[in-house]
């Protein structure tokens, strides 16, 4: 069984962390080992109606076998799957801890129990479950990626990037744990290692899903913008309707001096997710530069709306109303500033570059 998590980002300043696309295929390894008999056939039949999206008649089939053979564990485990891709997450958390009452040395039913908690947002019994599995079946991977899952949910980063790395021993060819190790990594501070994760990724998938999203990001964290921009474009020719990678691309072209481009790129950005204050600011910072202040007023108010609390667009809008000879809105500007960074407790991180 897998939860394969798939995130944008986990340290941005917007908080846009873990959009957890949860995908289970843990029938295929539970099926594997059926031997033949009616009831075996019948585990089959429900199978077959699992892989077919038919989640009810799964369920049917699923408890008819479990009353009627109450010793397969398969049958439990497959219950407890079957139920959750309908959405009954309460139900299958009942049936698995019913089953872990049964079982209580087996790895696999810590492993879906482990699961199941994770479904329904109890993330600190899923871990304790998964550790637990993790312990019982210490050859499999599946469950430290799991555990990995759950600890990155809770912002654990440093104990998630040690389950990842027993993931990437035990399992080197898949791309996707490499992914989250590297992402793990930045956000402990390290980029170096960081970057060595999404390379192997990419060398094992060139096209996964933000793979060059994230190597650029990795480099754009460490300040080299000239790596960060090719690899955000590669992406881009993947995938062209990312708002976070036009933006991200944005900022790096606007850090190495290439505004032009930059306000495209960052016009994008606000088209596909005009929630984005970040990119509305960084819009409007490039729009400053280039000498267009009635246009960066309009994205620096955007920002200011998104996120009253960023003292940014403030300092900037200060300076654009300034080019339009408006001395009493950039005043006022000013003072949001002024009181913005009174509030945080911040010095220095003037949100322009000086000319």
């Amino acid at each position: 069984m897998q939860m394969i998590f798939l995130v944008r980002r986990w340290n941005s300043s917007t908080s846009r962390l873990v959009l957890p696309l949860i995908f289970v295929v843990f029938l295929s390894t539970a099926f594997a080992q059926i031997p033949s008999s009616s009831t075996d056939r019948a585990l089959k039949e429900a199978q077959q109606a699992f892989e077919q999206g038919d989640f009810a008649d799964a369920v049917r089939s699923f408890e008819q076998v479990r009353r009627e053979a109450p010793e397969r564990k398969e049958a439990w485990h497959s219950l407890v799957l079957s139920y959750l891709r309908l959405g009954e997450k309460a139900r299958a958390l009942e049936l698995a801890r019913e089953a872990l009452s049964r079982w209580p040395d087996d790895g696999e039913t810590r492993h879906v129990t482990g699961f199941a908690y994770f479904q329904n947002g109890q993330l600190e019994p899923a871990i304790q479950e998964l550790l637990q599995a993790t312990r019982l079946m210490p050859s499999r991977y599946e469950p430290q990626l799991d555990l990995a899952l759950a600890y990155l949910s809770t912002k654990q980063y440093l104990a998630a990037s040690e389950s990842l790395e027993v993931v990437v021993r035990l399992k080197p060819e898949l791309p996707l744990p490499h992914i989250l190790l590297g992402r793990a990594y930045l956000n402990t501070n390290r980029s170096i290692p960081a970057i060595r994760e999404f390379n192997k990724a990419l060398s094992i998938d060139p096209k996964i899903p933000l793979g060059h999203y994230h190597l650029g990001y990795a480099y754009e964290s460490l300040g080299r913008n000239s790596e960060a921009i090719p690899e955000f474009r590669k992406e881009l020719t993947l995938r062209r309707d990312n708002a976070e990678v036009y933006y991200r691309m944005g900022r790096a072209l606007l850090d190495s001096g290439q505004t032009q481009e930059a306000a495209v790129q960052l016009r994008q950005s606000v088209r596909l997710a005009p929630e984005n204050a970040d990119a509305q600011c960084a819009l409007g910072k490039a729009l400053l530069e280039l000498g267009r202040p009635l246009e960066s007023i309009e994205a620096l108010r955007k920002a200011a709306a998104l996120n009253s609390d960023d003292p940014s667009p403030f300092f900037l809008l200060a300076r654009a109303y300034g080019k339009v000879q408006k001395p009493e809105e950039s005043a006022k500007a000013l003072q949001q500033f002024v009181e913005l960074k009174k509030r945080r407790g911040e010095s220095g991180g003037m949100a322009f570059r000086p000319h």
